[in-house]
């Protein structure tokens, strides 16, 4: 759906062109959730932009279901952009218009529709986004999470193909987070819509991406899967990711380490293995005894998984570790 051919976004700052993304290759899947993580000022925003050319860029070309779009005419790009729809961290929504004035504005804009057919569609959306009680309320008498339904049913209005999500979830408390990241799940599996989000927010990506792009500095450091990535990070930026998410200071957890005796493993259980009690069983079947250091079963979208980290002492650790793999789990010797 959207490939980025040596991609590149500079600004001129005082007459010196400042970098924003370097060249960057990357393809988007047809019907996939892509998420883009990373701090501040990491060029994710000027990234995501790029996509419908809210922001030219200065050299390489993007294409999106096959069209060259740095090409494109000004008509042209006014059509294509109908079939982008873009949801905003802060909402964006226009204060004097009732809610659903703002889910029906993109369509009036558009000049291609009846006002029977925006009728319709406009009720149709707040049905979809559970807002059909509210349809001549304000955006100043809604919540954060209310306004940020409306957003989306306003992304949704022209039926686009490819839908943009910029920090959507950074102003929202975390049940509100929840409930807005199921709706975006379930859209994206509804309607198979191609999603973009980017996030600073690892348990985001965790929670709705299929694949995410790890970016540090203007440039896409780590990419692929996101069992890959979030279970195996490779990048110490990814790393960092990781550590955050689940609240672990990689100060604390190396003095932890360094305490515990024996060989110290960590394992990744996924699907099915996570809830097998295989721990016991190769430990009676190795005498090896174990600690656990750490650990947590989660899920990733819909897979779960479990991550521990034991050490190991006595027994037949080869044996021991061999069980494992054997079992399915992926075994990471970290001493």
């Amino acid at each position: 759906m959207i490939v980025f051919n040596q991609v590149q976004k500079s600004y001129q700052v005082d007459g010196r062109a400042i970098p924003a993304l370097h060249p960057t290759d990357m393809t988007i899947e047809t019907g996939e959730v892509f998420g883009i993580v990373g701090h501040s000022g990491a060029g994710k925003s000027t990234l995501v932009r790029l996509i419908n050319l809210l922001e030219p860029p200065t050299g390489g070309d993007i294409v999106i279901d096959g069209e060259n779009i740095t090409r494109y005419s000004a008509a042209e790009l006014r059509a294509f952009r109908r079939n982008v729809g873009m949801i905003f961290q802060h909402f964006n929504l226009l204060s004097s218009k009732t809610v659903s004035d703002n889910i029906a504005f993109p369509m009036k804009l558009a000049g291609i529709y009846s006002k029977t057919e925006i009728r319709s569609r406009v009720q149709e959306l707040l049905d979809r986004v559970g807002l059909a009680d509210h349809a001549t309320k304000y955006p100043s008498q809604l919540s954060g999470g209310q306004k940020q339904r409306v957003g989306i049913a306003r992304a949704l209005a022209c039926r686009p193909t490819i839908l943009l999500c910029d920090e959507a979830t950074s102003a929202l408390d975390p049940q509100t987070t929840q409930s807005v990241l199921r709706l975006l799940s379930e859209i994206n599996k509804e309607l198979g819509l191609t999603i973009v989000l980017i996030t600073h927010e690892m348990d985001v990506v965790r929670r709705v991406c299929d694949r995410v792009a790890v970016m540090d500095a203007g440039r896409v450091v780590e990419m692929g899967a996101v069992s890959d990535v979030f279970l195996h990070p490779k990048h110490p930026t990814t790393r960092d990711f990781v550590f955050e998410s689940e609240s672990i200071d990689s100060q604390e957890r190396q003095e932890d380490l360094q305490k515990a005796s024996g060989r110290i493993l960590r394992l990744t259980f996924k699907g099915e293995s996570t809830y097998q009690p295989l721990l016991g069983s190769v430990a009676r079947a190795s005498g090896v005894d174990f600690s656990i250091l750490s650990g947590r079963i989660d899920h990733i979208k819909d897979t779960p998984y479990g991550q521990l980290t034991l050490s190991l002492v006595g027994g037949d650790l080869e044996s021991a570790m061999t069980a494992l793999e054997a079992a399915d789990v992926h075994v990471e010797v970290l001493r």
